[in-house]
This record gives structure tokens, C-alpha cells and sequence, in this order.
């Protein structure tokens, strides 16, 4: 059975357009599916689907003529005589690609459309000779309302903040937020969602890890000392939701900060964490701020470190906001706030919203200039400036 993404939309779009599509993200989130999704609706004959994993697929692009590479195609019913459409799977296994592609794209009829487990080795792969050349979407583990269609459920849709936070129901609340504690708990990976067994589902979440590590992190990465990596994301996961200290890491790790850098700008770039910039009105000012950490997932987090719940729970409403808004936290003087949005929102993260939250937040709001504030509250309140995390 296909569950929709939101992306879906955006992907079924570009297979109008000539530009090459390419979808990444971290393993398992769905890319496979997508790429399988988008080849369905081909009414064309003349496509095909090749995964770079398996080494026969790779010798297909393996050529130094790259106009040979369409005899090998012709082994799939690929022909050069009508419009050719390429399903690349898993292509961060050939790095020499992106040259095939680019070649064959400015001189035949054909689109491609590709998968990469990794923006860190992508980068590399797609170099500027293919600028305007290709789109690149990103795909993340689940968010809420995703997570409802895969368990088969719906909710009622509101766009705006001010929406959200007006217009709450408690019986819409308390049909949701069961699924919104399996959500904080387990996270947003589809094999993990789809497993109802909760031991299975811890079962799952330790082989994404392993995947990862086995696969994105060993194979990509050029670190001469993996078990320092390991010892890292060890250590950031009980630092979910909280500024990073590069000097103290370095420290516990017995690393010079050079190499911490490094380390982190690695996992940043697979997916694996996000680092959210501090917001200051400024940009060289943010980038040069100490950055608020997040994983990929919350089940993912929590699998890994023993974290908070209110941890667990500001880390699930930022896998809600991550691809719709452009997100950064504000500090000053130990005074926080968890989440600016789009430069105009002020998010505060509660378990249970109250006045005074709400008060402290409209001073720190209102000092930055931002007129428009909410607290997320995990439990129900009624509070116009509440937003419900069941309606995220």
C-alpha cells in the first residue's frame, strides 16, 4: 500500500520538466518508495529502474563512451528513440555519475530522476557543471500529520498559527494525543510507524542506526577514528534541544575542536542532526553563534541516549516545523526562546502551557520586536496563545 508524502506533489510535478530530480535524505525515510511511486505514474514504456547497490545496475554508467552507456540501457527495453526516463536508485554508490548524467542530459531526451542517501556526498557528486541542471528535494523522517495518514487517521487542517491556536477541540485533542505520545516516542521512520509491536519497533530503530552507521558513516565519512564518532553522537543525544559546546566536547572527547567540527558538519550533512542558528537580527551574527542541537528523530534520539520528556518533546515539534519554516532559538542572559520562525514567530515549547510561560514569552517576543507569539503545549489548555502539539 502507498501512503502519501507531502513531497509526493512536488516530485510528480518535475516529472514534466526536464531538470534532473533528485531526491535525498537519510536512509529509510522513503526515498526508494518515492522514486518507485514516481516510475508507476510514467505512462511511458521506455523507462526503467536501475538500483546502484547492486553492481550489475552499476556497470550500466561504467563506460568511458558515454554514448555506450545507451547499448547498455538497451538490455533494460530502453531506446534512444523517443524519451527515455531514468530511475537511478541509491546513486551516492557510484560517484562517477553525475558526469554520465550531465552528458546525456544536454545531448538526448531523457529524465532523470535520482536518489541519494546523502547531501555530505551529493554535493560532491553534482558539482556546478550541473547547475540548472537539477532540483534537489529533501526528504525527512515523518512529521505529524503524516505520521496520522500511515496509521490510517485524519485531522482538521488549519494553515496559519493564529488558526491553530483559536480554533482547539478537546475531542479532537483527546482522539490524537495517544497517537501524538507514540509519535514523541517512537518518531517518524515508515517501517517504524507501520510496526505495531513496540519491541519491534525499538528493533527497527537499532537497525536504521546501524544502517546508518554501517553504511552513510563508514563508506562516507574519511575519519580515521569511527569509534570517536560513535562516542559523539553517544553524547549529543543526551544534549537534544540544547546549545552545543564545541570546547566541551572536544574536551570529553579528547579531540582537538578542529576535528569535533568536522564530526559534526558530517552528521549535519547525512541527516543525522540539525543545528539550529541563534537568532540575533543579524546573519554573520547567527552563524557565528553556538549552535541548538537536534537529531533526525525523536524515536532515533531516544533510542539512542536517555533523554527528558520535555527533551523527547521539543524534538518532536521540531520535526513538525523543520520543512515548512526556516527555524532558529533565541538566548540573552539565560533568557530562551525555543523556536523563531521565518524570522517573525516566537514557538515557546511546553509540557503544560500556563500564564506565566505565556507573559514570559510575550516580554522575550516583544523585546525582539516579534508581535506574533505561542507557547506549543503537549497537554490541552485553552489559552488563546496556545498552540496544541496535535495541531502542528
Amino acid at each position: 500500500m502507498l501512503y502519501p508524502r507531502k513531497l509526493f506533489k512536488r516530485l510528480e510535478a518535475e516529472l514534466e520538466h526536464k531538470e534532473t530530480t533528485v531526491i535525498t535524505g537519510m536512509r529509510q525515510v522513503g526515498k526508494t518508495t518515492a522514486l518507485k511511486h514516481l516510475h508507476e505514474l510514467v505512462e511511458s514504456e521506455n523507462k526503467v529502474i536501475l538500483d546502484l547497490e547492486n553492481p550489475l545496475h552499476r556497470e550500466v554508467f561504467e563506460e568511458k563512451n558515454y554514448d555506450t552507456v545507451w547499448d547498455n540501457l538497451a538490455q533494460f527495453g530502453i531506446t534512444i528513440k523517443s524519451k527515455a526516463y531514468l530511475f537511478v536508485d541509491e546513486v551516492q554508490n557510484l560517484p562517477e555519475i553525475s558526469r554520465v548524467v550531465k552528458y546525456l542530459y544536454d545531448h538526448w531526451d531523457v529524465k532523470f530522476v535520482l536518489t541519494g542517501s546523502s547531501s555530505y556526498y551529493l554535493r560532491n557528486l553534482f558539482p556546478e557543471s550541473m547547475a540548472g541542471r537539477k532540483l534537489i528535494f529533501e526528504m525527512f523522517p515523518l512529521d505529524f500529520d503524516e505520521f496520522l495518514t500511515f496509521k490510517g487517521m485524519s485531522r482538521e487542517k488549519r494553515g496559519l498559527f493564529a488558526e491553530k491556536s483559536i480554533n482547539k477541540n478537546k475531542i479532537a485533542y483527546e482522539k490524537l494525543s495517544p497517537l501524538y505520545n507514540e509519535y514523541v516516542n517512537f518518531g517518524g521512520f515508515p517501517a517504524v510507524v507501520l510496526e505495531e509491536d513496540i519491541e519491534r519497533k525499538r528493533e527497527k530503530l537499532t537497525e536504521v542506526f546501524t544502517s546508518y552507521f554501517e553504511k552513510d558513516a563508514k563508506n562516507l565519512a574519511d575519519f580515521r577514528d569511527m569509534s570517536k564518532l560513535r562516542d559523539l553522537i553517544k553524547i549529543l543525544s543526551a544534549r537534544v534541544a540544547s546549545r552545543i559546546d564545541i570546547n566541551k566536547l572536544a574536551s570529553e572527547l579528547s579531540l582537538a575542536r578542529q576535528t569535533v567540527y568536522d564530526y559534526l558538519t558530517f552528521l549535519e550533512q547525512t541527516y543525522f542532526i540539525s543545528l539550529l542558528p541563534r537568532f540575533s537580527g543579524s546573519l554573520d551574527r547567527q552563524a557565528a553563534g553556538s549552535k541548538k542541537l537536534f537529531f533526525c528523530d525523536s524515536g532515533m534520539a531516544g533510542s539512542i541516549g536517555s533523554l527528558s520528556e520535555g527533551q523527547m518533546f521539543e524534538q518532536s515539534v521540531f520535526q513538525c516545523l523543520r520543512d515548512k519554516y526556516e527555524l532558529a532559538y533565541y538566548t540573552k542572559e539565560g533568557k530562551e526562546i525555543d523556536f523563531i520562525v521565518n524570522d517573525k514567530v516566537a514557538l515557546e515549547v511546553k509540557t503544560n502551557a500556563s500564564r506565566a510561560d505565556i507573559a514570559n514569552l510575550k516580554k522575550r517576543a516583544v523585546a525582539r520586536k516579534l508581535t506574533e507569539y505561542y507557547v506549543v503545549s503537549k497537554n490541552y489548555s485553552e489559552e488563546p496563545e496556545v498552540i496544541l502539539a496535535t495541531d502542528l
